[in-house]
């Protein structure tokens, strides 16, 4: 466990726009910065980081906190891993007990598979490097190849000896559980019960996620009489590995795909190695395997660009020229380039420098559109019925682009280079379209409007906490909820100040005021965690220089702070336009209205509901038929109705708050 100093140092080192925009690229957008959502497919940015408050949020699917809750989310970590994680990244020091032999049982599994792929891909850097064989096997295939020695070092590549279960013995005898072993795919198991390892005699390539942890293996087979062995073998899926969602580079890619606006997508291991080494680093690779919806995703949020880079295979293109469709589909702008015949991007790359590279790159893409109409011309010749399958197949590309501009823009070009009039294309893609659209497709892109013109709909962040208490009405927990997050955002302010019994006045907070009146009527929240905030929060509000939601953010409790975060963060924000002409009233000149107005809003629901369970306990026979019983449940009833009259003065004609 990390003591609370250490948690408070890691969240005031932590910038929450410098952790998000190494996952994320974030652009300015007034005193914040707006970027794709990482944890759901978008096209247009709803996902805004505050950094004045130190958090972010979608305003599409909700999910957000303080940079903790992000790495958390992002990393699928545990709390404590997740502020370790920024620790390590801040260099802060922070120290903890040793857990318990319980503890260590029930740590995630996801935590212990990570780790062995951690002691893996360490184990077969140390066999490359010291042991005979990996030597004279391993590292005379990585020279061959040409890498340096700051390739191999910085893509820690390994080897894999040749032999049944060198690596299960030596994990076993370190301690490593067998199940891990498996979990992975590091080894499999016999039916005797014994442990085999997957990548024996193999050079290995660590597949690494976005932050840099291990998830996934490649290997390569070496020597020539394991010819009937598969060339390549893949860790296989599991509870940390999805090869659709993972990219090949992406972690030493990242920075470099930001700073040049462009991501370079190859197809294999040691392109991506090669491209590195010549000076080009914003490159990955789809490791062999058509891309996939998750894999695009993952480099759209850094980059709208994209060059995929061809050998001379024609076979492979056509091949893998249907699944860029997908890219299109994602508004992206996709090149396309075919390098010279006898050469992929490794070879190629080992032949130029980055200058080289570059410039070629530069005098040789295309559009994709074109490349594919050209490519699909060659195929068809002068067969008028390929001819028009090839029309078919190019309005089907054209038809799932999201911005009509760009499908004009494209059925124009494609008219020319088909000598077909526009006019027909256009209407070809406008059915295409309508197809898509029956079929539940992608609805057109709408341009994004100014920031604060437009109020952003505000997810429920309720229903995560909402107890399940088998109660049938919501609505007094959503004033419930409504007070909670007044006292998050303004609990320390001033709301009142009256005469003291000595004389002078008295100042009297939110938090106060809150505790007061739901004491004063014998009311306490129906959520356990709503009451832990307000008894935390009358502790500590006289304390000196106590602030609400700083405390109940960077909150020990994960839960509660979440909770805190995603109250914190504003539901509207006004234009610029607006503030500077308009006399705006800031929340905190208006607490005396509105904290009264929802405790007389949560005091009504409560007696409303109580008046329907009344209710449904008249109709019931068995207390119609007690008569002391009836009588007790209409006083009962009387004494409410009568509350409710007083509160409902209270409320007065207005319109409440949702």
């Amino acid at each position: 466990m990390i003591d609370q100093a250490t948690i408070d140092r890691i969240l005031d080192a932590a910038q929450i726009a410098d952790v998000v925009s190494e996952f994320v690229t974030l652009r300015k957008r007034g005193m914040n910065y707006v970027g794709l959502c990482p944890f759901h497919n978008e096209k247009t940015p709803s996902f805004s980081v505050s950094p004045s408050k130190g958090l972010c949020k979608c305003f599409s699917c909700g999910k957000g906190g303080n940079v903790v809750h992000f790495i958390m989310e992002h990393e699928q970590l545990s709390y404590y891993e997740a502020l370790k994680y920024l620790a390590r990244k801040y260099h802060i020091e922070f120290k903890e007990r040793e857990l318990t032999n319980e503890e260590k049982l029930a740590q995630n599994i996801r935590e212990s598979m990570f780790v062995i792929n951690q002691f893996a891909r360490d184990h077969f850097r140390s066999i490359l490097r010291n042991h005979v064989e990996g030597r004279s096997v391993g590292m005379v295939y990585f020279r061959q190849r040409g890498f340096r020695d700051d390739m191999i070092e910085k893509f820690q590549l390994g080897y894999g000896l040749d032999e049944r279960d060198a690596l299960a013995q030596e994990a076993l005898r370190k301690g490593y559980r067998k199940e891990f072993l498996v979990k992975t795919g590091l080894c499999y198991e016999t039916d005797d019960g014994k442990l085999i390892d997957r990548f024996r005699g193999r050079v290995l390539f660590p597949v690494h996620t976005l932050s840099g942890k291990v998830v996934a293996f490649g290997g390569r087979i070496l020597g020539a009489d394991n010819k009937k062995l598969a060339k390549y073998v893949n860790s296989p899926e599991s509870e940390i590995y999805h090869k659709s969602s993972e990219l090949y580079g992406i972690f030493f890619a990242k920075q470099a795909i930001v700073k040049q606006d462009r991501c370079f997508l190859v197809e294999g291991y040691t392109d991506v190695i090669s491209m590195h080494q010549s000076g080009v680093e914003n490159v990955v690779s789809s490791s062999g395997t058509s891309l996939t919806s998750g894999q695009i995703r993952l480099i759209h949020r850094f980059t709208n660009n994209i060059t995929v880079i061809y050998d001379g295979d024609m076979a492979g293109i056509k091949a893998s020229v249907r699944g860029i469709d997908m890219l299109l589909e994602e508004g992206m702008n996709i090149k396309v380039v075919l390098l010279p015949d006898g050469d992929d991007p490794d070879s190629f790359a080992r032949k130029h420098n980055a200058t080289d590279f570059q410039a070629y790159i530069s005098a040789h893409e295309v559009d994709f559109i074109r490349f594919k109409t050209n490519l699909l011309l060659d195929e068809s010749g002068k067969d008028p019925i390929k001819r028009a399958e090839l029309i078919g197949d190019l309005v089907k590309s054209i038809a799932i682009i999201p911005e009509a501009i760009v499908r004009d823009v494209y059925a124009k070009e494609c008219g020319q280079l088909l000598h077909l009039e526009q006019k027909l294309l256009v209407r070809e893609i406008a059915k295409q379209r309508e197809k898509l659209l029956e079929k539940g497709a992608k609805p057109e892109r709408v341009s994004e409007p100014e920031a604060g013109n437009v109020p952003l709909p505000d997810p429920d962040p309720y229903q995560t906490f909402i107890p399940q208490d088998g109660r049938d009405g919501r609505e007094f927990y959503q004033f419930e909820l409504q007070i909670i997050q007044t006292i998050i955002r303004y609990g320390e302010k001033i709301i009142f100040k009256v005469s003291g019994e000595a004389g002078g006045e008295v100042s009297i907070t939110v938090i106060e005021y809150i505790d007061h009146e739901l004491k004063e009527d014998n009311l306490s929240f129906h959520n356990p965690l709503h009451r832990t905030i307000l008894a935390e929060a009358t502790e500590h509000v006289r304390n000196g220089g106590f602030m609400a939601q700083q405390y109940f953010i960077k909150h020990p409790d994960p839960v509660i702070g979440k909770l805190a975060a995603e109250l914190a963060g504003n539901r509207y924000e006004l234009s610029k336009i607006f503030s500077k002409t308009q006399k705006v009233v800031a929340d905190e000149e208006r607490l005396h209205e509105f904290v009264p107005m929802f405790i007389t809003n949560f005091k009504s629901a409560i007696i409303r509901e109580e008046l329907v369970h009344i209710a449904r306990k008249l109709q019931d026979s068995s207390v119609m038929n007690d008569p002391e019983q009836c009588k007790s449940v209409m006083l009962r009833h009387k004494e409410l109705h009568k509350a409710l009259q007083v509160l409902v003065k209270k409320e007065g004609d207005r319109i409440v708050l949702k």
